[in-house]
């Protein structure tokens, strides 16, 4: 028979466990709403980019970022939850940021361009913030496929973040420093 010091114990245990998938299932609606809203911005950001290698970075990272919801609906699948998006208020930010930089500057710029990257690259860094953090919990409460995913999309954000870099160092810094 259990004693009572053992009870509390494993009651306390399950109760942490219990809010800890529920830190786990709040982040990953969270990231959903960020990446659901930047399928939206994205575009927004393409078109405004006068460098054609950075609109075809952009639309590239369009098309991962679509497959990443679609990663996101299938952990939420794997969790026996209805996908569900929570406003991400980091992302918001810094989509506002990016729109900011973009009427800040002007159109068919170099300048525009270098401050694109700027904006493209601090959501990436979030991005990769949020999706290692969320493949570490994962792997703690043994959650392996979806620990997984989430590492397929981690990789394809640094990606994204060192195609931006590339871009940057490759021809529109200098362009926009000449300007």
């Amino acid at each position: 028979m259990p004693t009572s010091k053992t009870t509390s114990s494993t009651a306390k245990k399950n109760m942490s466990e219990s809010k800890f998938h529920e830190l786990f299932v709040d982040e990953i609606k969270d990231i959903y709403w960020a990446e659901k809203n930047l399928v939206k911005a994205l575009p927004k950001m393409a078109k405004a980019a006068t460098s054609e290698e950075l609109k075809e970075c952009i639309t590239t990272h369009l098309e991962e970022t679509k497959e990443h919801v679609a990663r996101l609906e299938k952990i939420f699948e794997l969790l026996g939850k209805r996908p569900q998006a929570k406003k991400c208020e980091a992302m918001e930010g810094l989509l506002n940021e990016g729109q900011e930089v973009i009427a800040d500057t002007e159109a068919d710029s170099a300048v525009r361009d270098a401050g694109i990257i700027i904006s493209a690259q601090k959501v990436e860094h979030y991005e990769i913030s949020a999706y290692g953090s969320l493949r570490t919990l994962a792997k703690v409460m043994g959650h392996k496929e979806i620990a997984d995913i989430l590492e397929s999309t981690l990789e394809e954000e640094k990606n994204a973040d060192a195609t931006l870099t590339e871009v940057a160092e490759s021809t529109v810094n200098e362009e926009a420093s000449a300007e």
